[in-house]
């Protein structure tokens, strides 16, 4: 059985408005704003957010193939064998990026109906952790807890006739998790959005004596359409050609904004260490409303949809797309969000670095 949150869960309020009306910090002519704006030390002087290599978390794909394969729906990324991987932790450490999240293209003959190459301890994922935790050990390596790149059907838990069933999909979940600490897994994230499974998956890692192990909950991930090039980089959309793999039974609905302060509220009960905001862009309103109700560690993740279309604006010549991109993850951070897990992390630090 999923554990109950063992303390009540009071729903945060709105932040309050401003005590003082603009109107009284002065006007035109003896208050000029484009004053501070003249020159580039003053901008920085001035800026009020500011957006480091430290805030990113890259998301990399791996196979089990030698070299690199690249993704058509997502440019400039690729799916890398473990000796590519080892290579790009090493120069994300030298940028100053201070984790990686490894996701599987699983092959499709590994694939089942109740998803068990998750279980395997020498599966996909937990090969590209040992690998990078040798050569990198200060590095940290976030790993995603969800069943769909080892499902047949496509979704993120077990499903019994018909359904996405929740307390057995979470005692599998444990074990997924486990088998990913037990490799060297720093951060795990359940991004499954199955009711408890952050509690039953902390009381997992505890009492195996991975107390130090942290999670960080996709506690608002919604059904988007967003996710799309993601699925064809683990393999999900050739693998489930007719299936839909409708989750709106379980991710969120886009429409809504209380119900994600109600899952946030009930993954920190459950002991969640980090919350994340699924989608970025269309979604900042979200990691506004978390970070100023609950002042937690609190990371949104541009996905697959918003780099790919930014990178195909680019690529057309309908926009600069590295000055996009570097002014969406500022974006994240205006937002409230102490982090940002993107694919573009490593372009974005080289930029950073450069000034």
């Amino acid at each position: 059985m999923v554990k109950q949150s063992p303390v009540p869960v009071p729903l945060p309020t709105r932040p309050a408005a401003p005590a003082k009306p603009l109107e009284s910090l002065g006007a035109y002519p003896r208050i000029r704003m484009r004053r501070n704006r003249a020159d580039g030390w003053s901008r920085a002087l001035m800026a009020e957010n500011v957006l480091t290599a430290g805030d990113l978390i890259w998301p990399v794909f791996v196979h089990d193939k030698d070299g690199r394969a690249p993704i058509p729906s997502m440019p400039g990324v690729d799916r890398l064998g473990l000796g590519p991987l080892v290579e790009a932790a090493g120069e994300a450490r030298a940028l100053g990026i201070p984790a990686i999240a490894i996701f599987p293209a699983t092959q499709p003959e590994r694939k089942t109906e109740d998803g068990d190459e998750a279980l395997n301890p020498d599966n996909l994922v937990c090969q590209a952790v040992r690998a990078i935790k040798k050569h990198y050990p200060d590095i940290g390596v976030m790993c995603d807890v969800a069943l769909d790149p080892f499902t047949t059907h496509g979704h993120d838990g077990l499903v019994r006739d018909g359904v996405i069933v929740n307390d057995e999909t979470v005692a599998v979940l444990c074990r997924q998790a486990l088998v990913q600490a037990e490799a060297g897994c720093d951060i795990i994230s359940p991004s499954d959005m199955m009711d408890g499974r952050v509690g039953a998956i902390r009381d997992t890692l505890d009492r195996a004596g991975y107390e130090h192990v942290r999670i960080m909950s996709y506690a608002a991930k919604y059904a988007s359409a967003f996710y799309g090039p993601f699925r064809d980089a683990i393999g999900a959309v050739s693998n489930s050609k007719g299936n839909k793999r409708d989750k709106r039974s379980y991710q969120m609905d886009p429409a809504n904004t209380d119900e994600a302060l109600r899952e946030v509220a009930l993954d920190l009960a459950e002991g969640a260490d980090m919350v994340m905001v699924k989608p970025g862009l269309p979604y900042l309103d979200v990691v506004r409303r978390v970070k100023d109700s609950f002042g937690v560690p609190t990371y949104a993740y541009m996905v697959s949809g918003e780099y790919a279309m930014l990178m195909a604006a680019g690529q057309n010549g309908w926009m600069d797309s590295d000055a996009a991109m570097m002014e969406a993850l500022l974006g994240f951070k205006r937002a409230g969000a102490d982090g940002v897990l993107t694919y573009y992390a490593v372009e974005a630090a080289k930029r950073i670095k450069a000034g």
